[in-house]
């Protein structure tokens, strides 16, 4: 494929995501996933999971650090910069509007109703990310990685541990598992 045909189909891949998302960057993955991967076979279903991991544990917006991980995979520094746009603009578009008109959209009852709606449907988006992220970790039956999910979900939810140190604890021991996985290969 052409460069400048990539990089376009980049950008109207990601922008049209971003346009047509709502409800935060959660929401976007499962559609990156199913265009990136299935569409356009671009990325392999590992390496999309391993982007979102990175993109989740980056500061800032999941879908723009999400879009920024995928240009940059598919076409380096150009592509990274093209989805970064792409992603950004919609938002900043439709928030610009929306703040022009704040007033009467802070008072419709219609609005009201179709963002509570929307809501409902977020909720379901994010539980299929989360199914969709667990199931190749549950194919493969080690007790480790979903040990440190279900720890990390607990510390988060019930005991109000810092997002930033449940992070840190796990990329360690993701370090700490690998690196025993890669010994013990190599020992075979």
């Amino acid at each position: 494929m052409h460069k400048k045909n990539k990089y376009w189909q980049l950008f109207l891949s990601t922008f049209k995501l971003s346009a047509c998302t709502f409800g935060g960057g959660f929401v976007i993955i499962p559609l990156m996933r199913e265009r990136f991967v299935k569409e356009l076979h671009w990325i392999e279903e590992e390496e999309t999971l391993d982007l979102t991991a990175i993109a989740q544990s980056s500061p800032g917006s999941i879908a723009i650090n999400a879009s920024i991980l995928m240009g940059y995979h598919v076409a380096g520094i150009p592509g990274a910069l093209i989805t970064v746009v792409g992603a950004a603009l919609p938002p900043l578009i439709i928030i610009s509007i929306i703040s022009a008109f704040y007033q009467a959209f802070r008072s419709n009852k219609y609005v009201s109703m179709a963002m509570a709606g929307m809501l409902a449907g977020v909720a379901a988006v994010i539980f299929d990310v989360v199914i969709n992220m667990a199931w190749p970790i549950l194919k493969k039956k080690r007790w480790l990685p979903i040990a440190v999910m279900l720890a990390a979900f607990a510390a988060t939810r019930f005991f109000s541990v810092n997002i930033i140190l449940i992070i840190l604890v796990c990329g360690v021991i993701g370090a700490l598992d690998t690196m025993y996985l890669q010994k013990r290969e190599g020992s075979k």
